[in-house]
């Protein structure tokens, strides 16, 4: 595996790449990879014949007071993993390399952008929608490859992929989850012992009202008190927010169906950890 470090070695190996036959697959991450990351770089590696993939902690997505200083950051591990998944090429650039002195371009998608975790979090899905165009200039894929986990940015990137022309196919790929129902992240590793257990209470309240969708019950807001009441059987949560939304729009719907995203975002402790399912 290829490990490139400049922008510029990048566009010259990604030129050459697709000049070739075959699809080119992307695998944008912000390294401490878990079986999650892999998934998509697996998909990848099934539907593309050459898979990139990429490692940036992109300081733009943090707000003040996040975790950009103490996220984990396990890059020797992270390339033994894509290596072994057969990526082709690992783009790991730094800060400076992607945000030279003097830039001052932005990417914002209004609306879209400022609902769920852009609501909690302002100007995240600015640094998201950022970097995000800032790769696929750089590698120029066919397909992209995302986590169904951030079901949020996956919104906010399907409208900026729309609205700017880009060339390619966003893919979503499913949830990866522990054996008790915990959907993986990298911010797990925050959680103490007693808050792992205390986090499953995200995904029983959407297992609840998954049932309830499932047993005929569609009304948003009988669903959302049928979350709610799960939620607060939890000591040393904080819920962000629990929400029925259009899954492209991100608006709230007042019915539960085809297209609906079921999305919950909450504090454990101090970790922010979110969770969704689609309504089929």
């Amino acid at each position: 595996m290829q490990i490139v470090k400049s922008v510029a070695e990048m566009q010259s190996i990604c030129r050459k790449l697709r000049m070739q036959d075959g699809l080119l697959g992307f695998v944008p991450t912000m390294g401490a990879l878990h079986k999650g990351h892999l998934s998509l770089v697996q998909r990848a590696g099934a539907e593309c014949q050459t898979v990139i993939a990429s490692i940036f902690v992109n300081p733009l997505q943090f707000g003040p007071g996040e975790d950009f200083a103490k996220y984990p950051r396990t890059f020797e591990q992270d390339c033994r993993q894509l290596e072994a998944e057969g990526v082709s090429v690992l783009f790991a650039p730094e800060a400076t390399e992607m945000y030279p002195t003097g830039a001052v371009t932005t990417i914002t998608v209004p609306g879209i952008g400022d609902r769920l975790d852009g609501a909690s979090r302002p100007g995240h899905f600015t640094g998201v929608a950022t970097v995000v165009a800032k790769l696929f200039h750089v590698v120029a894929p066919h397909r992209a490859y995302f986590g169904q986990k951030d079901a949020a940015q996956l919104a906010v990137l399907r409208q900026m992929i729309q609205d700017l022309n880009f060339d390619l196919e966003l893919v979503s790929c499913a949830i990866v989850r522990d054996a008790d129902g915990l959907a993986l992240s990298s911010r797990n590793k925050y959680l103490s012992i007693p808050e792992r257990e205390q986090a499953l209470v995200l995904h029983r309240s959407l297992t609840k009202i998954e049932q309830s969708i499932a047993s005929g019950e569609r009304r948003s807001s009988t669903l959302l008190q049928i979350g709610r009441n799960t939620l607060e059987t939890a000591k040393g949560i904080r819920v962000d927010y629990l929400a029925i939304v259009d899954a492209r729009s991100l608006l709230p719907v007042a019915s539960a169906e085809r297209d609906v995203l079921i999305a919950v975002a909450a504090y454990v402790g101090r970790t922010r950890l979110i969770d969704n399912f689609l309504v089929a």
